[in-house]
């Protein structure tokens, strides 16, 4: 049998090539996108997250990082993932949950005690259980929660009692579990994003703002306020998403490298948040405004009037209560 070494040398050519390119194929830049600016601890884990993605696929990743609303605001990019438009996203929780009410329970008033306490809770089966229903409720796949803190209030006067926040326009996030949070207590709740917030409390447009310890620090809102009530009254997690459509385009091994590595760095910044939070925490004893840390027992009726109206919207509200109890 005589050998056709030609033929044999073309077919072997062409192997190469469609190998070569199918693995051109699987190979993106992909797109994250995120509302947090430059420095914040989200942003530089997203941009870790591109490194190691890139150092781990041998080059054929990569991830372009969109901080600051660069893309959009969250409802905007939401919208883009479900779509397939944007690859990827860190996000708050507090967006997702717009779509997917469940998530509501994790902004049960007092539900983890501390920074430290709210890591454990996200990080627990029943926190990563209640991430098995975006891809059909919302269009997208959660990896793992990261956080942005616990939440405190920060006000332009004086505060001495709950009852000194009623009519006062309080900045919120908008998603409703905080809404009906300011509304039980008698604040106006005032939706604004980020890059608007500092201009608010200077020129009176808002009153008093909900925000974490770091970026009260890292985007100077003390500089027009008097009060800070470090009220730790909320955890405000965040989650890693990548869109539904484009994870069921990639092969197995790049969802397991994804994931597992967005994963990673999405929990670094719970690590981050307990390291650093204390330190924020003190630094703002420093900056010329009075500081009170209250209570539950701040907010009087609230738990209660809040925990009636989430009970139903929330069913995993009960179970998420015995995993922060069992997290203790």
């Amino acid at each position: 049998m005589k050998v056709d070494f030609k033929t044999l040398a073309k077919g072997a050519t062409m192997v190469a090539a469609t190998l070569l390119a199918t693995t051109a194929a699987q190979a993106k830049d992909f797109r994250l996108g995120l509302i947090t600016p430059p420095p914040h601890v989200w942003t530089k884990a997203a941009e870790a997250f591109g490194a190691e993605l890139a150092e781990q696929s041998g080059g054929a990743h990569s991830v372009t990082v969109f901080p600051a609303r660069q893309l959009g605001n969250e409802a905007q990019m939401l919208q883009q993932l479900q779509t397939g438009a944007l690859d990827m996203a860190f996000m708050t929780v507090a967006e997702v949950s717009n779509r997917v009410p469940n998530l509501g329970a994790f902004y049960a008033p007092y539900l983890a005690n501390d920074i430290t306490h709210a890591a454990a809770i996200l990080r627990s089966d029943t926190a990563k259980g209640m991430l098995d229903v975006l891809p059909q409720e919302a269009g997208v796949v959660g990896v793992g929660y990261g956080s942005a803190g616990m939440r405190q209030i920060l006000t332009r006067g004086e505060v001495k009692s709950v009852e000194d926040l009623k009519g006062q326009k309080l900045r919120i996030t908008p998603f409703d579990p905080i809404l009906d949070f300011y509304n039980l207590v008698g604040a106006a709740p005032t939706p604004m994003p980020l890059p608007a917030v500092y201009d608010a409390l200077a020129n009176g447009q808002v009153d008093a703002i909900d925000m974490d310890v770091e970026l009260i620090n890292v985007l100077k809102y003390y500089e027009h306020a008097d009060t800070l009530l470090i009220s730790n009254h909320m955890m405000f997690p965040m989650v890693g998403l990548v869109s539904a459509r484009v994870y069921a385009g990639l092969s197995d091994d790049d969802k397991a490298m994804i994931s597992d590595l967005m994963a990673k760095h999405v929990d670094s910044t719970l690590d981050a948040y307990v390291a650093k939070s204390p330190a924020w925490t003190e630094s703002l004893n420093g900056v010329g405004i009075n500081v009170m840390t209250v209570d539950a027992e701040f907010f009087g009726p609230v738990m209660g009037e809040w925990e009636s109206i989430w009970s139903a919207k929330a069913p995993s509200l009960p179970d998420l209560r015995a995993a922060a109890d069992a997290a203790k």
